[in-house]
């Protein structure tokens, strides 16, 4: 069964694009989380007076001496540093940042929490929650549950929720959009069509230039050529995890399309990564690339008033429709300090700090007074990310979404490299993914 048209169109419409990134340079303090094997009460130790779940930021009080440690990856960073030393002014509680990529902090909380090693709140994507929440290692979001609510786009409420429950801080929404040099392409392609007659003209093996370039062995990229077309990944919204459309009859006609694309980009999937698709595109090697907004700072910087940021091409007449993620803060289960915890992820997503967020990073916001503002409403590169978000899907967030990548990354460059049938390497790929959903564990 599809993902529903109604489920798509709601999230879809009200989701914004961005990256997110948390920091701070105060003193270390060690490993925060308790070392016990129970997890925290929810709500902590000086909850007593606050009406769960609808609790405004002075309603609850850090524990004392309590301090924070917060995951977040590199290259997101600096706004963590900013919004850190704007909660330790305002609340008196240290923040030391460490460095773990958004995709690893889950693994990563499975080992150290329990250990009392992790971090005290975790910045994840949407579809890691199940994968955490179904091992209860995050806690609810209950203090702050209503404003949460109340604050955020419908979206990015979805992604933040596992089994009805209520778990996430959102602080951004993203999906990817066709990034173009306006100096190469006057005109940003409207199908993939134009982009194959476009890159004829464009595209030079010998001299490493190419018309378009984009990540064609990930799944997460490539997601367009199957739902775009009537491909999906899990029915029934994304939460059955054994009815899997990833090679229906939809899904086979958009990799049709996807393996034609080589002409426009004739190298092995496994020479693209993301350092060398930017270096060419800000050389103007590279006319057009399909990402996200993390990319938009540099590309601004290297390209200027020449770059360009518009919709995917359609595929196969169709409209393009992209994976859609939200970025979200989680407590540890097993922090000693929940309380803080708590406060520093809802004050790291209100209003200002997601347009700190957008001013710092190039997000867009999930707050919808913020979507509002004039620093949002105005970019017209934010806008472009806006408009192809209102024609993506959320990434499905149960536990057995870890089990679809590793297939379905092989069986990409088996057709992009080795010409392999599409059905025959998507068959394969769902086979697998079968198996492990109904013969092991999650991976």
């Amino acid at each position: 069964m599809k993902l529903k048209k109604l489920m798509v169109l709601t999230a879809a419409c009200s989701m914004v694009l961005s990256i997110t990134a948390c920091g701070s340079n105060t003193a270390n303090n060690g490993g925060n989380a308790a070392a016990t094997n129970a997890p925290a009460d929810n709500g902590g130790a000086n909850n007593a007076g606050t009406d769960s779940g609808n609790a405004a930021a002075g309603d609850i009080v850090p524990e004392d001496g309590a301090s924070l440690i917060v995951w977040e990856s590199k290259e997101e960073r600096p706004f963590t540093e900013e919004i850190a030393k704007r909660f330790t002014a305002k609340y008196n509680v240290p923040v030391k940042i460490e460095e773990v990529a958004g995709p690893d902090q889950v693994t990563k909380l499975t080992q150290d929490g329990p250990s009392g090693l992790a971090a005290d709140v975790i910045n994840i994507p949407h579809d890691n929650l199940g994968k955490a929440a179904s091992a209860s290692l995050v806690l609810p979001n209950d203090i702050f549950a209503e404003q949460t609510k109340a604050d955020n786009t419908e979206a990015s409420i979805v992604g933040s929720t596992f089994e009805g429950e209520l778990y996430g801080y959102p602080r951004a929404a993203e999906t990817y959009a066709l990034y173009y040099n306006k100096s190469l392409v006057k005109e940003a392609p409207k199908s993939f069509d134009d982009v194959l007659a476009f890159s004829k003209t464009f595209t030079d093996k010998s001299k490493n230039k190419y018309g378009i370039m984009w990540e064609v062995g990930n799944l997460y990229y490539n997601y367009l050529f199957i739902a775009s077309t009537g491909g999906y990944l899990f029915g029934d919204n994304g939460t059955n995890k054994d009815d899997i459309g990833l090679n229906n009859e939809g899904a086979i006609e958009g990799l049709n399309t996807f393996a034609k694309l080589k002409e426009a980009l004739p190298i092995k999937s496994g020479d693209i990564n993301a350092d060398i698709k930017r270096s060419l595109f800000n050389s103007g090697d590279v006319a057009m690339d399909i990402t996200g907004p993390w990319e938009l700072a540099g590309y601004k910087e290297a390209l200027g008033d020449n770059l360009g940021i518009a919709p995917v091409p359609t595929v196969a007449g169709k409209t393009a429709v992209t994976f859609s993620g939200i970025k979200i803060y989680a407590v540890n289960s097993f922090s000693q300090y929940p309380n803080a915890a708590k406060l520093y992820a809802h004050f790291a997503t209100s209003k200002e700090s997601q347009l700190e967020l957008n001013k710092i990073i190039g997000s867009v916001p999930t707050n919808k007074e913020a979507l509002e503002d004039p620093q949002i409403k105005d970019d017209p590169y934010v806008s472009a990310f806006a408009e192809q978000a209102k024609n993506s899907q959320p990434m499905p967030s149960i536990p057995e979404m870890g089990n679809v990548w590793s297939p379905v990354n092989a069986a990409l460059p088996e057709i992009w490299d080795k010409d392999v049938d599409p059905k025959v390497a998507m068959d394969k790929a769902v086979q697998q993914i079968k198996d492990l959903n109904n013969g092991t564990s999650a991976q």
